[in-house]
Parts: structure tokens; C-alpha cells; sequence
């Protein structure tokens, strides 16, 4: 036994590999490559009948594409969206802050503004605000209960096609940009702000240097894709003939009865447009994603090969 217990001792551990030398295998997905085989092929066929279909006429297709009117109305989309983006940004964090307000007022009011704008559907608001000339002919503006007038003109002169687009639009997003702003600064803890005002920070000092920075990483995707969003969104002003891109195809396609191919020319614009605003999202995200771990982030190219770009280790003694 004696003999048995010291051979015990000196019996050499089990050697590990090394980590570095070990050979991952990956799991192997037989049915993730048979399903994308299969929708490969489906969307082949879509693209392959749509590309030899003789009812599309590519040739008008062509004729239309970079012609002057759809610029003109590429141009008139391009401004509602980005002036409707920034009504809506700034008076969203407005009615942002209202909402969070302990004056029961200022926050019950901003509250009724969100509620009427997102409970009622773009469309009506787009038309209302088109057709305010049959609710208030004259825009009077004075001191109530007076004489006294500051402005009186006809509405229909003041509230033109593209105003009342701006308007329904610019109002419409301040409510859903409210919702996303609110959400952000509630999604950072209150032990940050007690934290920063124990240091001496000012209150406005706090709100730069440790909410905002911490809220934009919950604010940007959602406002994002509210800004896609707002970018097709603006083909509804052609009810009321807001001049946009759809709006002019809409005038030609009315003459001479080349719907679908004048709807491919918008959807071709359109899909340019939403693909070019999609890059400063996607950088924004990954800027204020730093220091979060990268899951989800990954492009479908990344995901389908496995592969993923990562910076070089830092030798020692590097400074950033």
C-alpha cells in the first residue's frame, strides 16, 4: 500500500493543450444551407421573371429615371425629410422633457399632444392639415378681444401644398420622436445622476457629458429608422399635390398610363435614398455602442461566413 501511495504521488499530471494551439471545429448546419439554397433560388426566379417580363418596359423605365421631373420631385423629398426630421427631433425633446416634468400641467399637456398626433393616422393628418382652408378661411392673428390686427390673410395662400405637408409631418414625428427621446433618458440609471452631482457637476453638465452620451445608444437605431421612415412617408403628401417625387409620377403615369414602370422609377429612387441613409445610422450606432459588447451588430455577410474584422492587440508600452 506504502508502495502503491508513493507511486500515486509521483505520477505526472494530465497535460491540457494549450488554448492557442486547440482546433475549434464549428457545429455543422446542414439545414441553414438547404433553406438559404432554396430562398436563393426562389428570389433568383422573382428577379429573373421580373428582368424578362415585357409588361414592365424597362425602356420607359429608362426614359424616366433621371429625367428633370423626377429630380424636382427627388429634391422636394429630400427637404420635407430633413425639415421634418428636425421639427421633429427638436420639438420631440421638448415634449420629452414635459412629459418628464413634475409639473403635472406641462406633462399632461405634452402627453394629450402625443396621444392626438400618434392615435390618428398620418394620412388623415396629411389632408387635414391640406384642407385647413375650410376650417379657418382667414389666419387672423391679433390681441384677443380687440381690434387689433397683426396678420389676415386667406389660409389657402399661406398653407400651400408643401406647408401643410410640413406641418403634418413635422407634427406627426415630434410625437414619436418624444417616445424615443423619453425612453432614452429613462433607460439611464438615476444612480449616474446622483454620481455626477456628488463630483459637482452642474445639472446641464451631468445631461451632456453622462445622459446623453449613455441615452443616444437607445435614441439612435429607433430615430434611425424614423428618419427611413419619414423618407416614405412623404409619398403620401401627393393627395394633397405636395410636388414630391411620387406626386410628379403620378401626373405623367395619369397621361400616359405607364403605371408600373413609373412606380419602379419611385421604388428605385426610394430604395437609393433609404440604402444612402442607412450608412450614418449604421456608423452612429457603432459609435455609441462602444464599450458594448458586439452581438447583434454583425452585417449578413458577417453572420453567413463567421468571419469578423477585429483591431490588433496593442503591444506594451503603446499608448492610444
Amino acid at each position: 500500500m506504502d508502495i502503491a501511495a508513493r507511486n500515486a504521488t509521483h505520477r505526472p499530471a494530465p497535460t491540457t493543450p494549450d488554448a492557442e494551439t486547440m482546433e475549434t471545429i464549428p457545429a455543422r448546419h446542414p439545414l441553414r444551407w438547404v433553406s438559404a439554397a432554396v430562398v436563393v433560388a426562389i428570389a433568383v426566379s422573382v428577379v429573373v421573371s421580373l428582368a424578362t417580363n415585357d409588361n414592365l418596359k424597362w425602356s420607359v423605365v429608362g426614359d424616366y429615371l433621371f429625367s428633370r421631373l423626377v429630380f424636382e420631385g427627388l429634391w422636394t423629398t429630400l427637404w420635407l425629410t430633413v425639415a421634418a426630421m428636425i421639427i421633429g427631433i427638436v420639438g420631440g425633446v421638448m415634449l420629452a422633457v414635459m412629459r418628464l416634468s413634475a409639473n403635472p400641467i406641462l406633462s399632461g399637456l405634452a402627453g394629450l399632444f402625443v396621444w392626438v398626433f400618434r392615435g390618428t393616422p398620418l394620412l388623415v393628418q396629411i389632408i387635414f392639415w391640406g384642407y385647413l382652408g375650410a376650417l379657418y378661411p382667414q389666419l387672423i392673428f391679433g390681441i384677443p378681444f380687440t381690434d387689433i390686427v397683426f396678420f389676415d390673410k386667406s389660409t389657402s395662400t399661406i398653407v400651400t401644398g408643401s406647408v401643410a405637408a410640413l406641418l403634418a409631418l413635422g407634427l406627426n414625428e415630434m410625437a414619436y420622436a418624444s417616445e424615443i427621446v423619453r425612453a432614452g433618458l429613462l433607460a439611464v440609471d438615476d444612480g449616474q445622476t446622483e454620481a455626477a452631482f456628488s463630483l459637482g457637476m452642474t445639472p446641464a453638465a451631468t445631461t451632456r457629458r453622462i445622459v446623453l452620451p449613455q441615452a443616444m445608444r437607445v435614441i439612435v437605431p429607433p430615430m434611425g429608422n424614423e428618419t427611413i421612415t419619414m423618407l416614405k412617408s412623404t409619398a403620401l403628401v401627393s393627395v394633397i399635390s405636395g410636388h414630391d417625387l411620387l406626386t410628379n409620377l403620378q401626373n405623367v403615369y395619369s397621361q400616359n398610363f405607364e403605371v408600373i414602370p413609373l412606380l419602379i422609377v419611385a421604388s428605385i429612387w426610394y430604395l437609393v435614398l433609404t440604402s444612402l441613409l442607412s450608412i450614418p445610422q449604421a456608423w452612429l450606432e457603432r459609435r455609441y455602442s462602444r464599450g458594448t459588447l458586439p452581438l447583434g451588430n454583425d452585417g449578413p455577410l458577417t453572420r453567413l461566413t463567421g468571419l469578423r474584422l477585429r483591431r490588433p492587440a496593442k503591444k506594451s508600452g503603446e499608448h492610444s
